[in-house]
């Protein structure tokens, strides 16, 4: 590995990714300041240096600075990291373009699609950005729970940007001996896959929650990565990147792991609790939630076959039982297997 070049980071968003990664990057070297929204945990964290609502147990960098203040973040940053939830990034984004400076590398972490426009993160930040903050752009997706990259559990994912020299610097920032960053031209699939794994991830969440076994939820991975590379390949991605690990990888760890929120969600549908009673009792957000919305719309917007996306957002927002809905996808039509 190069010898990295140490720089003045800003990590925006204090969830436990952000937090992990603002850790990472001050633990690595960099100066690196983490921006929350809430004041009081921002006082908490500069107090204890731990993140007692997102990251709690977890002990973080002696170097890692934190602030509620965004023009106070990101002045002077080389680097930006943007991890907030993909709803509330056009409001945040938008807040913050104002201070960028034309040479700053912007990165979103971010997996979702945006409702209502239907928009991916990268299009809602060539929306908001003039075109001279546009040259450095990147997109860091793949598979890994928060809590085991703070652990230095060894973790691989992939950095995308439309200039190759952008996505290498992103991949030297980050790198460390636990946390390997691939390089990536495909954009759209990147993202595409880092944001609807989330919806699979709800639909064997309820296949684990109605006490379905393996083969139901292998057959859910591999048909949702078919669903994935169909829509990906409408926008305008490239079917081997769904292969990789912002797509099957992505896609295995969080239909699989116990950590992950959308697996969570699904497995308490499946038991029977309305969204509602769920959603309530969360602290962290569930972004396959508000992703299925957009990822049916778009697949019909663009006809896409996309059955397993059609259930879960019957389930979520027509209130479609789970058992029916899984009933209804065994007796499709038959068919030959395709992507």
């Amino acid at each position: 590995m190069e010898q990295t070049q140490f720089c003045k980071c800003t990590v925006i968003g204090a969830g436990s990714w952000g937090t992990t990664l603002a850790h990472l990057l001050a633990d690595k070297g960099h100066q690196t300041t983490l921006w929350a929204y809430e004041a009081d945990l921002v006082q908490r964290m500069q107090a204890h240096h731990e993140n007692d609502l997102y990251l709690p147990g977890h002990k973080l960098a002696s170097e890692l600075r934190f602030t509620a203040k965004l023009d106070e973040a990101v002045a002077g940053a080389e680097m930006v990291l943007l991890v907030c939830p993909s709803q509330v990034m056009r409001k945040v984004l938008g807040e913050l373009a104002p201070l960028l400076q034309p040479e700053t590398l912007l990165v979103s972490a971010a997996k979702g699609i945006e409702n209502d426009s239907l928009m991916m993160m990268s299009e809602v930040i060539e929306d908001l950005l003039p075109t001279s903050l546009r040259k450095k752009v990147g997109f860091l997706s793949g598979p890994s729970f928060a809590r085991e990259v703070a652990q230095k559990i060894p973790t691989a994912v992939v950095a995308a940007a439309e200039d190759f020299r952008v996505a290498e610097e992103i991949q030297q920032i980050f790198t460390t001996d636990y946390f390997r960053v691939y390089t990536h031209d495909d954009i759209i699939g990147v993202e595409l896959g880092g944001a609807m794994k989330n919806v699979i991830a709800l639909a064997a969440g309820v296949s684990d929650g109605l006490g379905f076994g393996y083969n139901s939820r292998a057959a859910l991975i591999t048909r949702g990565l078919a669903e994935m590379t169909r829509l990906g390949i409408a926008m305008g991605g490239a079917a081997p990147t769904f292969a990789g690990l912002s797509g099957m990888g992505d896609l295995v760890l969080t239909c699989t792991g116990d950590l992950s929120r959308n697996r969570s969600v699904g497995i308490e549908l499946g038991k029977g609790k309305t969204l509602a009673e769920i959603m309530a009792g969360m602290q962290m957000v569930a972004e396959g939630v508000k992703t299925t919305l957009s990822a049916y719309q778009l697949a019909q917007k663009l006809q896409v076959d996309a059955p397993i996306i059609e259930q879960m957002y019957l389930i979520l927002y027509q209130d479609k039982d789970p058992r029916q809905a899984v009933g209804d996808l065994m007796l499709r039509g038959l068919r030959p297997e395709s992507v």
